[in-house]
């Protein structure tokens, strides 16, 4: 339950349906509300439905058992959700909700659009184009869209100047996107807002770095020019006498920087991608990192306010995904990638393997394919180091 409401507050949800008790012609709907309890009512998930900013639809029956009209006008003093539902299925008809009013556009077998206002709480003009509906499933051919890129320049090659990107990173150079990384890189894509844990740490610290060799990390687009700003924990090197490449970048004045402490930011990426637009947190409180922010006082308790993270692109790191996105970790690829992948307009993540749907072991599925806008493999033989 607590995913499926951040699928829906988070955006990634197209279309909803809702089972109201009455529904009027300016897309209002009622759900528990009885005439023997007036104004208590149980919303259950109807509300958080209707408030994701997805095309609703109310199913309903036309008329109640005592032959009253499902669909009424006017307005209700107790509404569940006001002017958000787009269209009304009943077992008579289908109706759009436009500001005129109410549209009639399909109609039931063996009825006709006047026996349809007829049993209408509302008045209802008809489309031009009205018709029967049918029932025949096996007519509608629904066609699943293909997530899978050939290559990495097909994956990201409409990334814009100026966007905003999340990729995943840690202490090494495990769990991060290497090959996007060099194809971001060779792509030339700049003035880059990156929003990460780190940002080129893996270089510098050299975890299990052949001997000759460099970590693939976030280095690779700060050195090229490409980063104008990060937005990170750990921007700097744990060593002085090995400072990271994003460090002697800022020292030279050449990127900015935004601190963010590491739960802080794992609870902002979050919140990005449940549609939790900001939040309170007793972290920083009184500290620089407090500095310019909004802060409340609750129960006695100083919090200072953070703003929700989300990015235009997500570069993710996974073991496995089928071909609908849903995505098998591996190790360290599990830390910061999860919490990311909702958080962006568009995901890409970076695999070992695709496999078909039904492959994959459900019960090891962290990030779900409705967060996965497209996948590439990671080619034979790349290696996370240059």
């Amino acid at each position: 339950m607590v995913d499926w409401a951040a699928m829906l507050r988070g955006g990634h949800v197209d279309v909803a349906v809702v089972q109201p008790t009455r529904v009027n012609a300016a897309g209002d709907f009622i759900g528990w509300t009885t005439a023997a309890t007036p104004g208590l009512f149980a919303p259950g998930s109807s509300i958080d439905l209707a408030s994701g900013g997805c095309r609703l639809i109310a199913m309903l029956p036309h008329a109640g058992a005592d032959g009253s009209p499902n669909i009424v006008g006017g307005t209700s003093p107790v509404a569940d959700c006001r002017g958000c539902v787009n269209l009304i299925v009943t077992d008579l008809a289908v109706l759009r909700v436009e500001e005129s009013g109410l549209v009639l556009t399909e109609v039931a077998p063996g009825w006709t659009a006047d026996d349809v206002a007829s049993l209408t709480g509302s008045p209802i003009s008809v489309a031009p184009d009205v018709k029967q509906f049918s029932s025949n499933l096996d007519s509608l051919n629904a066609s699943r869209v293909n997530k899978v890129c050939p290559n990495g320049p097909s994956a990201i090659g409409d990334m814009p100047d100026g966007a905003v990107v999340m990729i995943d990173g840690f202490g090494g150079p495990g769990g991060m996107a290497h090959y996007l990384l060099v194809t971001l890189r060779e792509q030339g894509t700049k003035g880059l807002t990156v929003i990460s844990n780190t940002i080129g740490l893996a270089r510098s610290v050299n975890f299990g770095t052949p001997p000759g060799k460099l970590a693939i990390d976030h280095s690779v687009i700060v050195e090229s020019g490409q980063v104008a700003k990060a937005i990170a924990t750990y921007p700097v090197s744990p060593s002085a006498s090995r400072p990271s490449t994003f460090e002697l970048a800022y020292r030279r004045g050449e990127v900015e920087l935004e601190l963010v402490p590491q739960g802080t930011l794992a609870e902002r990426l979050r919140a990005g991608g449940a549609g939790i637009h900001a939040f309170y947190t007793p972290t920083g409180v009184g500290t620089l990192i407090a500095e310019g922010k909004e802060t409340r006082t609750i129960d006695g308790k100083e919090y200072v306010l953070e703003l929700a993270l989300r990015a235009d692109y997500c570069l993710i790191r996974g073991h496995k995904a089928d071909t609908l996105g849903n995505v098998v970790y591996k190790g360290t690829s599990r830390n910061f990638n999860a919490v990311m992948a909702p958080a962006a307009d568009i995901t890409v993540i970076e695999v070992d393997e695709i496999v078909e749907p039904g492959e994959l072991d459900p019960e090891l599925i962290v990030t779900p394919g409705i967060y996965v806008d497209r996948i590439v493999k990671r080619p034979e033989g790349f290696s996370p180091y240059e």
